[in-house]
């Protein structure tokens, strides 16, 4: 029997009473599917639901094989040894043991069949680059995007039927990517996968959407669900505007007939009054015209209601999402003019730049390299955040930091108070219009900052950046596009294209970076900052 995941008269509801499925009815069987849908529309709850995680209010959710599933947040004990991560430490040291001479049969019995455990461990680890860590290392001793690897290795040596991904690829270095890739493009069970990278999603059989607690399905790749989708929205736009054609004829058509009939009316009541025919007569024709005024008028009527009808179809199938509208203040820096210097600048955790770096004009510059390697270290140093061990680093212009923890945010506050630390001249209706752009509208915008998800966190602190006085001349940001959805991702690109400051961006999002117009490429490695290209990343990577 295949494996399969099956949602029957799934209905869920948060503890506030947001309710996120009423009656969902959904299947995945064997292939690789992707997972789609704006920010809150409901993946990461749906994949709790289906890994058991969360208990559903109503119906239930089947599974026709085991389940293995990586969280989109892995936590992971630092002092573990490897092999304990991986779930194999019982079985290692009864293999151990028995090489040992030790021929107890809890030995046998803990090994089974899987005397070739260790080996398995070991080429998996080296499947996805981490062949150096070896299995008697701790988890405190592993960067966080090979902790993450580290998880998913751990689920490979399983061999679940069943594997759910939850934005794996965030906080992942280029090169980690592309082990992740391979992974996932080896699949061979059933595979369901919530992401916002485009290369992952280009990887999947099938593309399941979820707009408004329903599910689509969509053959093919992202890149196939994206073509579809067009078509599809030019084909509801055009039967939209033949719907508000055939309305504007209906009410034209019932406005003519309520003439007719009132010019009926007079004409019937002139003959009556100059008594120019038999008073019978005229009762008899003044009713049946009457009667006949009033079908015609019914009749247009039911003809306006329908278009009304057909209009309201045809305005359901046009999608508007809400989707951020970034406008970033007017901030040109003139070709030439002196941004940023760091000389012989050593940071805190090794990183460094040797002789002097500088950065003049709007200059749009991204800083690449493996986890670890010192970026964001780089990029506080620059932001003022942490003082350099020696050197210099020094900004010429006003400047704004978004770092990838998104720790700009007091979590007691709310997002309309939070955003107020940042420009204490703003009045509150001025904060609150520019927070409606960001989709915290009303009481939204009253939310405490504890209580957001990853994107509206993103979208409250970018919001704060924006409003900022003075407004900045250099961004710094620090993997902006992670826990963004596709929507909001293509807003933040088309902002920065139209931003005319100087711009530098941390990021292992290879698409994200060519859609922003890079202008230089600086790779951190073994803690030095050294010029690189985007053809040498790719082939490295």
């Amino acid at each position: 029997m295949s494996a399969s995941l099956t949602c029957t008269s799934l209905s869920f509801t948060w503890a506030d009473g947001t309710a996120v499925f009423d009656g969902l009815d959904v299947s995945f069987g064997p292939g690789r599917t992707g997972l789609v849908g704006v920010n809150g529309s409901g993946k990461s709850t749906l994949l709790k639901l289906l890994a058991g995680e969360l208990t559903p209010a109503e119906g239930s959710v089947k599974a026709a094989g085991e389940i293995g599933c990586l969280p989109q947040n892995v936590t992971l004990d630092t002092a573990l040894r490897v092999d304990q991560a991986l779930g194999i430490a019982g079985q290692r040291a009864a293999l151990h043991a028995i090489e040992a001479g030790d021929a107890a049969e809890e030995h046998f019995e803990t090994v089974g069949d899987d005397w070739d455990v260790e080996e398995r461990a070991l080429a998996t680890l080296g499947e996805l680059g981490l062949g150096h860590i070896g299995l008697d290392r701790t988890v405190g001793e592993v960067s966080g995007g090979e902790s993450v690897l580290l998880r998913l290795a751990a689920l490979l040596l399983r061999r679940p039927d069943i594997l759910l991904l939850d934005e794996p690829t965030n906080n992942l270095d280029l090169y980690a990517r592309r082990r992740l890739y391979q992974a996932v493009a080896g699949w061979p069970g059933v595979l369901v996968v919530v992401s916002h990278d485009r290369e992952l999603l280009d990887l999947v059989d099938q593309i399941a959407e979820l707009h408004s607690g329903e599910v689509t399905w969509y053959g093919g790749n992202f890149s196939a669900y994206e073509e579809a989708l067009a078509v599809e929205q030019d084909a509801a736009e055009r039967m939209m505007r033949v719907a508000e054609a055939d309305l504007r004829k209906q009410k034209r058509e019932l406005a003519d007939a309520q003439v007719k009939l009132a010019r009926r009316k007079r004409y019937g009541q002139k003959m009556y009054d100059q008594k120019r025919e038999p008073k019978i007569v005229m009762g008899n024709r003044k009713r049946a015209a009457q009667e006949s005024a009033g079908k015609h008028r019914i009749l247009h009527e039911e003809r306006l209601a329908e278009a009304r009808e057909r209009l309201d179809e045809a305005a359901e199938a046009v999608r508007d999402d809400d989707e951020i509208r970034v406008d970033l203040p007017y901030t040109a820096v003139p070709p030439g003019r002196q941004v940023l210097t760091l000389e012989n600048l050593h940071t805190a955790y090794h990183a460094r730049v040797e002789g002097v770096l500088d950065l003049r004009g709007p200059e749009r510059i991204a800083l690449v390299g493996r986890n670890g390697a010192g970026k964001t270290t780089l990029l506080r140093t620059v932001a003022g955040e942490l003082a350099p061990v020696s050197g210099t680093a020094t900004a010429h212009v006003p400047l704004r930091f978004l770092p990838q923890r998104l720790d700009v945010l007091d979590d007691a506050l709310s997002v309309a108070e939070n955003v107020a630390r940042f420009a204490p001249g703003a009045t509150n209706n001025r904060i609150r219009a520019r927070l409606a752009r960001f989709l915290f509208r009303g009481a939204r915008a009253d939310q405490k900052a504890a209580t957001l998800s990853g994107g509206e966190r993103f979208r409250a602190a970018l919001a704060a950046l924006m409003l900022a006085e003075p407004a900045p001349q250099l961004l710094l940001l620090d993997e902006p596009t992670n826990n963004l959805d596709m929507a909001s991702v293509r807003q933040l690109t088309t902002a920065l294209e139209s931003y005319e400051g100087a711009l530098i961006v941390a990021s292992h999002d290879l698409p994200f970076l060519e859609s922003v117009g890079i202008t230089r490429w600086l790779l951190m490695e073994g803690g030095e900052l050294t010029g690189t290209t985007l053809e040498e990343l790719t082939e490295t990577a």
